[in-house]
């Protein structure tokens, strides 16, 4: 059974370029097209950003942040967490 996971992405002093972000959306469109891709984006308070998604294990996500070009090329470090999902399918109790 799929869970969620997410991937927390940090600023490092590399500075972003055209190339590596489009090789980054070109990365989370990969995922969409998987159907794994829940939610993405940077934040507007914080130097970094997150992506959420459905995955089969924890090494599953690390395994793919890993292959973000943000991360692989140095431009972002990352961290991981596994998300106790609460709806009202589960009446928001996780």
């Amino acid at each position: 059974m799929k869970k969620t996971y997410v991937i927390l992405l940090e600023d490092t002093e590399k500075q972003l370029n055209r190339d590596v972000i489009a090789r980054h959306v070109s990365h989370l469109k990969g995922f969409d097209s998987e159907g794994m891709l829940i939610i993405c984006g940077p934040f507007e308070d914080y130097r970094g950003g997150m992506i959420i998604l459905n995955c089969n294990s924890l090494e599953e996500a690390h395994m793919l942040a890993k292959k973000d070009p943000f991360v692989s090329e140095g431009y972002r470090s990352y961290s991981v967490r596994t998300l106790e999902v609460a709806d009202k399918s589960n009446n928001f109790l996780g």
